[in-house]
């Protein structure tokens, strides 16, 4: 969903840095994925196809934070 988002603080070694994943579309979500040491997160289309990707070493990946897209109410709900 368009404003979903997933933030992910990396240590570099000497500090950490960090990086955001955004849907920046209508209809676009991200997900993330733990396998095998790697992190993953992609922003997807409604399809499932991956828009774009971006992937850390787990053992390197100190935080990782997702921030789903707020729920607006309509007048009247």
């Amino acid at each position: 969903m368009k404003g979903d988002r997933v933030e992910i603080v990396v240590d570099t070694g000497d500090g950490s840095r960090n990086y955001e994943v955004v849907a920046t579309r209508a209809g676009r979500r991200v997900e993330t994925r733990i396998a095998r040491g790697i992190v993953e997160v992609s922003e997807v289309t409604r399809t499932g196809g991956p828009v774009r990707t971006a992937r850390f070493l787990a053992g390197r990946v100190l935080a990782l934070v997702e921030y789903p897209a707020e729920d607006k109410l309509l007048p009247g709900e």
